[in-house]
């Protein structure tokens, strides 16, 4: 192996080492400079260690559509909120909820994994289970009466999808959110989803 991939690994783990010696020293509560070095220390040990496996994909960091994604995020963190909070305290006590199944676009794990977070994050609904081979996602939504319910939460996750996407996706991963939907893969029995 070349010099050169090795201490781009190297210098791509910087940020990782430098948040666990953060960690550390708060962990410990006081800042020392053994602390500090201490940390350093563990930190390169568990990276050494337990190494996490590399990132495949050519993910990038776009920041206008970074901001864009956490300011759609924040918004609908608020609405949210108010949302699920009126449901619950309303007279009638009931409150109606839906699993829905949503064809995403990308199955890079990564985006993914920002994907699920994200809507778990936002009060009123939990991803379920994610099959990345149909590029599936199951999710649980709250509050929901009517289909047009079911028809407008689906859209929100497929928003979500293309705010992560359009914040953190390659450009290969970007172009397809323009492509028109491929129907999902059928799976081993031959059946689609």
């Amino acid at each position: 192996m070349s010099p050169g991939p090795l201490v781009g690994r190297r210098a791509r783990q910087l940020p990782l080492i430098g948040w666990l010696v953060l960690i550390w020293v708060l962990l410990w509560g006081t800042w020392s400079w053994a602390n500090v070095l201490s940390g350093l220390l563990v930190a390169v040990l568990v990276t050494r260690v337990l190494p996490l496996p590399g990132i495949t994909e050519h993910a990038r960091f776009r920041p206008l559509a970074v901001l864009a994604f956490l300011g759609d995020f924040l918004r609908d963190l608020a609405v949210s909120s108010a949302q699920v909070a009126w449901a619950a305290l309303r007279a009638g006590g009931r409150v109606r909820s839906a699993v829905i199944v949503v064809e995403l676009r990308t199955d890079s794990d990564l985006l993914l994994t920002v994907i699920a977070e994200t809507l778990s994050l936002v009060p009123g609904s939990l991803v379920l289970d994610i099959d990345r081979t149909h590029r599936t996602m199951l999710v649980h939504v709250l509050p929901v009466e009517t289909e047009d319910d079911v028809d407008r939460q689906r859209a929100e996750v497929l928003a979500v999808e293309e705010l992560v996407v359009r914040a953190f996706g390659s450009a290969r991963e970007i172009a397809a959110l323009d492509e028109p939907r491929q129907p999902a893969p059928a799976d081993p029995d031959g059946r689609t989803t």
